[in-house]
């Protein structure tokens, strides 16, 4: 039987964070030794936190929240790109022309790695981000699922968030966060399933692939 490939972060103490929101946390509340029974922690963190869906609520305030997303759009068919161009420094955003020799036709699903962000214990300073352009040309080939192996699409300092918009408006829901270091391009079967948090702006999701 294929295994089951996990491409999240790890969440701890280490994971980085965006600059000012909520740090990660894990503390037990009970104790086996003080309640004679269970342990039982709490967490707190950021929605953004490591590997994470955006719903349309965090970039616009009419937009929908996690629970309002379809679930079917987080389980089924990908693909995996590799773009060694972001990742040798040859550009520094990712448009039309970065996958335009890329068969993308029915993929509904469609995961990049970029290899820019090199270590995931520190959040970066600087990312490769999504021209808006992109929206249109990968709605007119199926994709409703646009997957990074960074911690947005849009330019860090940005306010506008240009890229989120386009792809909104281009019905194409947002994975970010993604590990995709050791992942060789292909086809497989995604799952990364939000969790049913009802006035969410974005959830945490533990995002696995099986090679189809």
């Amino acid at each position: 039987m294929t295994r089951w490939i996990d491409i999240s972060q790890r969440l701890d103490s280490k994971v980085p964070t965006w600059p000012g929101d909520t740090q990660f946390s894990y503390s037990l509340t009970w104790t086996k030794q003080l309640s004679g029974s269970v342990n039982v922690g709490q967490i707190t963190m950021s929605t953004h936190t490591g590997t994470h869906i955006d719903a349309p609520f965090h970039f616009d305030q009419k937009g929908k929240k996690v629970l309002e997303l379809d679930v079917n759009l987080y389980v089924g068919p990908a693909r995996v790109i590799h773009l060694s161009q972001i990742e040798q420094g040859e550009i520094g955003s990712i448009g039309v022309e970065a996958i335009a020799q890329i068969d993308l036709q029915g993929v509904t699903r469609l995961l990049i790695r970029t290899g820019a962000w090199k270590d995931r214990r520190i959040f970066p300073d600087k990312i490769p981000e999504i021209r808006p352009e992109l929206a249109e040309y990968l709605e007119n080939r199926g994709v409703q699922l646009l997957g990074l192996d960074l911690p947005s699409v849009d330019p860090l300092d940005s306010k506008e968030l240009p890229a989120h918009h386009a792809l909104a408006r281009h019905n194409i829901h947002i994975l970010e966060g993604l590990v995709l270091d050791d992942v060789p391009a292909g086809d497989y079967e995604l799952a990364a399933l939000p969790l049913p948090l009802a006035d969410a702006d974005g959830s945490p999701v533990r995002a696995v692939l099986r090679p189809l």
